[in-house]
């Protein structure tokens, strides 16, 4: 099953324009620019295949091609980084399995990917899968104190015995009742944004009009959901360091010591 990952890239952020040129220090004091620290990350996994910067920009494409990454341009019409990478699978040729590294997860752990890749080979009927961690009860605490103050600090899932995901939402789901973060793990389970995709079903998105509850939410795995595609979630360990994605200039600080804590120099 040959593999690609893509690295969807955009230059004009809603929240942080720019955000893939900002450069982050990592554990030696090295500046690099977010998009060549996602790239490297991609670099990290095991049997990773292709890995290919996927944008729209040339300073993001310049950039990339200056510390070696291969770049896919595609259009700006382009609404999120699914969309992006099923305009990608044209210029790829014989791929099986699309790997979508967002171009803000740059402490994304390769085991996280290694997972997605390990659970597509074994399911072969399985279209869609992304990782999700279980949250530590304090870490819900956190979460719940930042929603309290308007801000909305990731996406929590919830899932069928099966593992197939029922919903995905920026909000705390699902409903904690009172005792509910009396024990270390929480019922919450944070979805991380990388997703393996069959080509079909990416080039079924592309067909398939946002839904009212993407637009909600914010979220573009929700149109496959609704679309009726079945979105496998599979459980990975939570690494020692925390994991953030660059959203908004006050992220920069603790991403810097997530990266020092990870050793990423």
């Amino acid at each position: 099953m040959r593999t690609a990952i893509l690295i969807p890239a955009r230059f004009a952020s809603s929240r942080y324009p720019g955000k893939p040129l900002i450069e982050l220090r990592g554990a030696t004091g090295v500046a690099k620019p977010l998009i060549q620290r996602s790239y490297e990350a991609a670099r990290r996994v095991g049997g990773s295949g292709d890995v290919s910067v996927v944008t729209d920009d040339d300073r993001i494409a310049a950039a990339s091609e200056a510390f070696g990454a291969p770049v896919i341009m595609t259009s700006p019409d382009c609404g999120n980084g699914t969309e992006r990478c099923a305009e990608a699978i044209g210029q790829l040729g014989d791929v099986d399995l699309i790997v979508n590294l967002q171009g803000d997860a740059l402490l994304t752990p390769a085991h996280f990917v290694e997972a997605l890749i390990a659970h597509m080979r074994e399911d072969r009927e399985a279209q869609v899968a992304t990782p999700a961690v279980q949250l530590r009860s304090a870490d819900v605490r956190m979460l719940q104190r930042e929603e309290a103050e308007g801000r909305l600090g990731g996406t929590s899932v919830v899932t069928d015995d099966r593992g197939r995901a029922l919903y995905f939402s920026k909000r705390l789901i699902p409903h904690l009742p009172k005792g509910a973060l009396d024990e270390p793990l929480s019922p919450v389970r944070l979805h991380v944004g990388v997703y393996a995709y069959r080509r079909e079903a990416l080039e079924l998105y592309a067909r398939t009009p946002p839904s009212q509850l993407e637009l909600l939410e914010g979220l573009e795995q929700l149109r496959f959901l609704t679309a009726g595609v079945a979105v496998d979630v599979v459980e990975v360990d939570r690494p020692p360091f925390g994991l953030r994605e660059l959203n908004n200039p006050e992220d920069l600080e603790p991403i810097e010591q997530a990266l020092a804590e990870a050793g990423l120099e």
